[in-house]
């Protein structure tokens, strides 16, 4: 599951890099609007952000205004969308717990899976797992919470367009750093946010699964280092002001959902068992079945024998 995660956050590296790039010409905009596809996207999304930030900014002065303004959209967004990531971070907590309980079964199967010899047993193999997940109510694919990642995609790609194509947005500036430009301040704040949301995260997991988790702990704050760094400060601004609501949201997972879920778990399985589909006796069992139909014939022929000779012997007896 967390290869899956990793692989599909991955993708969306590249997907970005090309929304902002074809957007990206210099740091300062005297550009003109894009045109195409990335036009109707400054159409629909970029331009409509960028009037919010214009009518925004007047109340908080022109010195930071369009950054605080950037802030508290993001502030916003944000919050529009913690109810549903605290609600993928729930389902996919209790089904890592519940992997947990089921992963004797699955170790049991996947070590069998090593020395399978056919097509057949593989997919016989497959099946007893898909029992495993089945009839203990999960799956083998939980929500994996990409969808409030879709979701910001159109945002702060407009975020960046709207400063890059506005003269009054990209020149002006924030506790003296330049909406316009990349801003090392920024990239270097964003990403220790991040690093601390990491942090946070791996403390969450078992001590044996924490050296595991640690590639994917890491590619938050990678990320943002990324965007930060060949990106105008106003999109920095955006993955600052997003880190912060990302560290709170990780508090309350961490802290407060995953201890619920696990008490809840353990309680769960005092009362209703995990249904064990195999155990270590499953497949000894059945390399003895496949071989006793093999000596049933030689056992039942070696009784002839004795009795074909004991009939030879009767017969030698009543001639006599």
């Amino acid at each position: 599951m967390h290869k899956l995660k990793r692989w599909l956050v991955l993708g969306a590296i590249p997907l970005l890099t090309v929304v902002l790039t074809a957007c990206k010409r210099t740091t300062t905009t005297t550009l003109k609007p894009p045109t195409g596809f990335f036009g109707i996207f400054y159409k629909w999304v970029g331009l409509p952000l960028q009037h919010l930030m214009d009518w925004i900014a007047p109340w908080f002065g022109k010195a930071s205004g369009y950054g605080i303004a950037i802030i508290l959209i993001t502030l916003a967004v944000r919050l529009i969308l913690l109810p549903a990531m605290l609600r993928q971070q729930k389902n996919m907590t209790i089904s890592q717990e519940k992997m947990k309980v089921l992963k004797p079964q699955l170790d049991i199967i996947q070590a069998q899976m090593k020395k399978a010899s056919s097509q057949e047993e593989t997919l016989r193999l497959n099946q007893l797992m898909q029992d495993v997940y089945k009839k203990n109510g999960t799956s083998m694919l939980p929500s994996m919470g990409c969808l409030t990642l879709l979701i910001q995609l159109p945002i702060f790609s407009g975020l960046y367009q709207a400063v890059a194509y506005s003269p009054e947005i990209s020149t002006s500036k924030f506790f003296g750093i330049a909406l316009g430009q990349n801003s090392m301040v920024i990239t270097i704040v964003a990403t220790l946010i991040y690093l601390v949301q990491s942090w946070i995260m791996v403390q969450g997991v078992d001590a044996s699964q924490r050296k595991a988790m640690q590639t994917t702990a890491l590619m938050s704050p990678i990320m943002t280092f990324f965007f930060c760094m060949f990106y105008n400060a106003g999109l920095g601004l955006y993955f600052l002001a997003g880190g912060i609501m990302i560290v709170i949201q990780q508090v309350i997972v961490t802290y407060v959902m995953t201890p619920r879920i696990r008490k809840q778990i353990d309680e769960e399985i005092k009362g209703k068992p995990p249904v064990i589909v195999v155990d270590e006796h499953t497949f000894y069992q059945g390399v003895i079945a496949q071989a006793a139909p093999a000596a049933g014939p030689a056992t039942a022929a070696r009784p002839t024998t004795p009795h074909s000779g004991h009939g030879r012997n009767a017969g030698k007896q009543r001639h006599h």
